[in-house]
């Protein structure tokens, strides 16, 4: 049962996030919805990672996160919908 209900909340928070880009994709180009847009990104720049080189090895290191509103905002709607559908299980 608790697996359950974990499960639900993974999955839910992964569609807010997918779900989420998405909008914020789209709604990039239209004038009065770029706000969802919105966004920074945080942590060492994928684009330029940390580079360690010991000679006979190179390792690269790169983590980083971008939010952005619509993101945040679905986010927030599937931790409400886990609450509704967590209490069904």
């Amino acid at each position: 049962m608790r697996h359950k209900k974990l499960w639900l909340l993974l999955f839910l928070l992964l569609a807010g996030i997918v779900i989420g880009t998405l909008v914020a994709s789209l709604s990039e180009s239209v004038p009065f919805l770029r706000w969802l847009a919105f966004g920074q990104s945080i942590g060492i720049d994928t684009s330029k990672p940390f580079l360690l080189n010991l000679g006979v090895i190179r390792v690269a290191f790169g983590f980083e996160i971008g939010v952005n509103i619509s993101q945040i905002i679905f986010i927030l709607i599937a931790i409400l919908s886990y609450n509704y559908f967590g209490k069904k299980l």
